[in-house]
């Protein structure tokens, strides 16, 4: 198991390639089970998250090649069941449940893992199916769905939190295949959701309306090869633009979508920032003393309930008082005890966490406990005054491709440790 140590007060400037989203791979991915001719998907990340689904994908049956961020997908013939022992390790497995009920009419997946970031049912994803007319069963932890024919139907997909993304990605792959026409009813409106619809028109689907609350699928009998490049990862930008922020003189994220990130860069700008972009290049540049700041996390186009992590170890050192509300996962929290150790000032109120800015943070030993808090902490190591040491590094290469070589070609002291 490794740990990254941050010797921090180093600031960091030029520019980082931002790589592939990891949240538009996976289910692209899982779609390629939907056809038996080959698929070739481009600017794949190669993270952890992405090795586990290309297991999988292999163990129900798929061909599957890799070289240079480009994998080449051929699933003549495929299972209908995936393991246990694969599926424990990453959540996003859950999203191979779509196309196979697409394909094969049945599924059976066992229930997912992943972050310990609170409750994340997949009740929307089943719903959604059962629209469909599938039948769902949950025994012995394994989610089973099959039906003699899939039809077309409407589905409305409001959860408690709001959208569902991967619940909309696995219900959109179900409904292709589907007699008729599907009407999928407050969708979410993500990136990643418009990325797989394009993919699956690429394959001759006929998808209307990604990227609004309200989808149009009209069903056809078999899809075909297609090949496609990943969207860059909106998540992984707005990290760097935040260690820019945090330590930096003059960062610039390359290969990134500015009309993707307007939610984090307009937080930036309140903060104090001076943010200029096009959609190939964003730049955050020091403006003056960092400005505190209260914003809620929000369903896309909002701000991200994936940045919030780092928000919190940017406004730490704000002046003033600063207030974070979470209303995608309420109990998304986890990092705020490890910050307190490197003396930040949070004090958590249900789903809000109130920051009061403190002077400088101090390096200490702490943990990671999901992938984003991962983040967080090596971004407050940036800043703090001595070395921060961040243990169970295995969550942050779940998302972030080479963060630690990225941040040091940008000026940064960081080491990965086997320990």
């Amino acid at each position: 198991m490794d740990k990254i140590v941050v010797h921090g007060g180093h600031p960091v400037s030029g520019a980082v390639r931002i790589s592939g989203s990891k949240n538009s791979a996976l289910p692209i991915l899982a779609a390629t089970l939907l056809t038996k001719e080959p698929c070739v998907i481009h600017r794949v990340p190669d993270l952890s998250d992405v090795h586990y689904m290309l297991q999988i994908l292999n163990r129900l049956g798929a061909d599957v090649e890799r070289a240079s961020g480009v994998v080449t997908v051929r699933a003549e013939m495929v299972e209908t069941i995936a393991p246990y022992d694969i599926v424990r390790k990453m959540r996003a497995s859950v999203c191979v449940l779509g196309p196979l009920l697409g394909r094969e009419k049945e599924a059976t997946v066992s229930l997912p893992g992943g972050c310990v970031i609170g409750d994340r049912p997949i009740d929307l994803h089943l719903k959604g199916f059962e629209a469909l007319g599938a039948a769902v069963r949950v025994h012995a932890g394994n989610v089973k769905v099959f039906a003699p024919e899939l039809k077309g139907a409407k589905i409305s997909l409001k959860g408690k939190f709001g959208t569902t993304v991967l619940g909309t990605d696995n219900v959109l792959m179900a409904s292709v295949l589907a007699d008729g026409v599907t009407v999928i009813e407050d969708a979410a409106c993500e990136p990643e959701v418009v990325d797989l619809a394009n993919f699956l028109n690429k394959m001759g689907a006929r998808i209307e309306g990604a990227g609004t609350s309200r989808i149009v699928v009209e069903g056809v009998k078999e899809l075909h090869s297609a090949e496609h490049e990943v969207i860059p990862d909106r998540i992984e930008a707005g990290t760097f633009l935040i260690a820019g922020a945090i330590a930096g003189r003059e960062v610039t994220v390359t290969r990134a979508r500015y009309d993707h990130l307007t939610a984090v860069t307009s937080a930036l700008e309140a903060c104090g920032f001076n943010i200029v972009g096009t959609n190939g290049a964003v730049t955050i540049r020091p403006n003056g003393s960092l400005h505190s700041l209260s914003l809620r996390t929000e369903p896309y186009p909002g701000f991200p309930t994936d940045m919030q992590a780092q928000m919190c170890a940017l406004l730490a050192t704000a002046k003033g008082d600063s207030m974070i509300t979470e209303n995608i996962f309420p109990q998304r929290f986890m990092h705020v005890s490890e910050l307190k150790r490197m003396g930040a000032a949070i004090e958590l109120d249900g789903a809000t966490a109130n920051i009061r800015g403190v002077n400088a943070l101090s390096g200490a030993p702490v943990m990671a406990s999901d992938l984003r808090a991962s983040a967080a902490l090596v971004l407050a190591g940036l800043q703090a005054e001595g070395q921060t040491e961040i243990n169970r590094v295995y969550h942050i290469d779940r998302g972030y491709e080479l963060i630690d070589e990225k941040l040091c070609s940008l000026g940064a002291q960081i080491e990965r440790v086997k320990v």
